[in-house]
Order: structure tokens, then C-alpha cells, then sequence
């Protein structure tokens, strides 16, 4: 008889951990409380660079929670300058950012917090926050080829085109402006020779969730990130290359709650 009495509130126990209540001390609300969220960001920057990423964060309190945040994308050099392709080869190259030695690809980590100032804001759909983090980066330098024509002696007024990175000895024809240049080579080239460089980053934005107390993630950030790097990163063949750089952003948020 005792086990048929304890089963069903063993059940009733457990279903209530899942569903766990929480009143607010500040209005007497009532609601679920979510221990885990995970989303997807997706996020625009002021140097058309464009990252995916993901967060996988921890609700501490109803107001704040901590997170991990993993992404991936481009650093772009801000004076970077897209050229077009030759247009009698548009088709066999792509446009060319003249003067580039090297592609930046970053991967970023970074431990942060999401703070929301108020439950008021959630009477009005859409609950307001902050979020800020810091995390180390790792730079993945790839060396940036370029679609170069040579005379050819057997032909003249015809080239041979030759796929080539930026050296000491092509500078002059790599940073050629008279037409030598027809286009950037495919990107694969290069990807065996990349080399590493370790950094740190660190951002802060204005969050705006118009689901934080819900299950499913809808979020927007609009903010400021910065990337920081023991020496240059030689992006550009030129002085012009830096160790910080500051990027203001976008960043959307989809997920869910658990």
C-alpha cells in the first residue's frame, strides 16, 4: 500500500522540479524558471564582417544570467577596398581587395553576463538588458592570392595567368594597378598554409529580448566589440596595420530555454 502512496508523490516531486516556480520579491509574479538557454548569434559588424556563433548559458537569478559564447568569422581591416575582377575574366575570378596580404579568420571565446534592469519591461513585450564578456581569440592568418597575368613570349598581347601571394619579389606586380591584377584567386588557396596568432576581445552591448521569461529565445544586441593582438596582424602590404580593432556590431539571438 505504501508504494502505491509514494509513487504518485514521487512523480508530483519530480514534475515539480522541472516546472520549478519562482515569485518575484519585487511585483509577487509568478513564473517557470528556466535553468539553461542556448541560442545562435548572428552577428554584423562595422567592417561588413559577418560571424555565427553560438551561447550556451546558465539563468542564475530571474535577472541575470552567465553564458559561453564560441564564434566564428572574418576580421576586416577597415581600409580595406573591394576592386572588380577583370570583366573579360569576371567569370573565372572574383572581385580582389587590392593591397590585402592576408586573410584574418578568428575564432572567439568568451565568458560574459546578461543583466535585465527591470520586470517592468516584460508588461511591455520586450525585456532590456546588458551583456558584456571578454575571452581570448585566436587569429588564423591564410595568405590572400591574387589572379596575376604575365606576358606571354609565344603570344604577345595574350598572359598566362599565375595564382600568387604577396612576396618581396611580386610586389610590383601584386600591387599593380594597370590591369596585371584580374581578380582574386579562389579561396581554398592558401588554407594549407595558415599560421596562428592569440589575442583577447571583449564586448558590450544594449539586449533587447522580447522573450526572457519564455522558452523560446528572441533576442537583439546592438554594441561595441574589440579585438587585441600582442603585435600587428599584417592584413594590408602596407603601414597601415593594426593591434586593436573596434568593431560596432548587430547581433541576433535565437534559442530556447530548458
Amino acid at each position: 500500500m505504501a508504494r502505491f502512496i509514494l509513487t504518485p508523490v514521487l512523480l508530483l516531486w519530480l514534475n515539480s522540479l522541472a516546472f520549478a516556480q519562482y515569485a518575484d520579491p519585487l511585483t509577487g509574479n509568478v513564473g517557470v524558471v528556466y535553468n539553461r538557454e542556448t541560442t545562435v548569434n548572428l552577428r554584423l559588424t562595422t567592417s561588413r564582417g559577418f560571424l555565427v556563433g553560438m551561447e550556451f548559458g546558465r539563468l542564475r537569478t530571474y535577472y541575470k544570467t552567465t553564458y559561453f559564447h564560441l564564434s566564428a568569422g572574418e576580421l576586416r581591416h577597415p581600409k580595406e577596398q573591394r576592386q572588380s575582377a577583370d570583366p573579360l575574366l569576371s567569370r573565372s575570378f572574383r572581385p580582389y581587395i587590392f593591397g590585402k596580404q592576408n586573410n584574418a579568420l578568428l575564432v572567439r571565446g568568451a565568458w560574459g553576463v546578461k543583466r535585465y534592469f527591470s520586470e517592468k519591461a516584460k508588461h511591455r513585450g520586450v525585456a532590456v538588458g546588458v551583456s558584456y564578456s571578454l575571452g581570448p581569440t585566436l587569429a588564423l592568418l591564410k595568405p590572400y592570392y591574387l589572379a596575376i597575368c604575365y606576358p606571354n613570349p609565344t603570344r604577345p598581347g595574350d598572359c598566362r595567368i599565375m595564382h600568387e601571394k604577396y612576396s618581396d619579389e611580386n610586389a610590383n606586380l601584386f600591387l599593380d594597378e594597370n590591369g596585371r591584377i584580374k581578380g582574386a584567386s579562389p579561396f581554398t588557396r592558401g588554407l594549407g598554409e595558415i599560421s596562428p596568432r592569440p589575442g583577447v576581445n571583449a564586448s558590450a552591448a544594449l539586449h533587447l529580448d522580447w522573450g526572457a521569461f519564455d522558452e523560446f529565445v528572441k533576442a537583439f544586441e546592438v554594441g561595441i566589440m574589440l579585438d587585441v593582438f600582442p603585435t600587428e596582424l599584417p592584413i594590408l602590404v602596407s603601414d597601415a596595420n593594426q593591434r586593436l580593432f573596434v568593431n560596432f556590431f548587430v547581433n541576433l539571438q535565437f534559442g530556447k530555454r530548458k
